[in-house]
């Protein structure tokens, strides 16, 4: 039952992110579908006890690459479907529980939790560059190939 819970809210929360940024109606369901891959995939992987960093950047490839074909079948800029898709893997409730021990006075816990935000929100980043770089070669492989071929 919980991960049918989870599936509903990640795919309300990416979509909801993607009325936010003014994503076009139509692919709204799309946003919400990516970010709640996105999601499964994280969820999935630290249930199978990796490291909830590697399983963010892994989650996030997952994410630009599906927005990458997202975007092209449907005609639309890609950080449309990335900014939406990426939403569920924020670490805000970490963030939050973060300042709310500096408050608190208890720095020791707030520094390990900044810490952990801090390399989650480079997973996220590192998982999108990675998918991005690996694309541009991609199409310069393909680029090439095609020269060849018509020369």
């Amino acid at each position: 039952m919980t991960i049918i819970i989870q599936l509903i809210t990640s795919f309300i929360a990416a979509a909801g992110f993607g009325i936010l940024f003014n994503a076009p109606r139509a692919r709204l369901v799309m946003c919400g579908l990516i970010g709640m891959s996105g999601w499964i995939v994280y969820d999935s992987l630290v249930k199978q006890e990796l490291d909830v960093v590697p399983a963010t950047i892994l989650a996030a490839m997952l994410v630009a690459v599906l927005s990458r074909l997202a975007a092209k079948q449907y005609k639309t800029p890609v950080i449309i479907f990335n900014v939406s898709g990426i939403i569920p893997l924020v670490p805000g409730g970490i963030a939050y529980d973060a300042m709310r021990h500096f408050v608190e006075n208890n720095y020791f816990t707030g520094v390990q939790l900044s810490a952990k935000v801090i390399l989650l929100s480079g997973g996220i980043a590192i998982g999108l560059m990675f998918s991005e770089v690996v694309n541009q070669v991609m199409q310069t492989i393909e680029t090439r190939a095609r020269r060849k071929i018509s020369r």
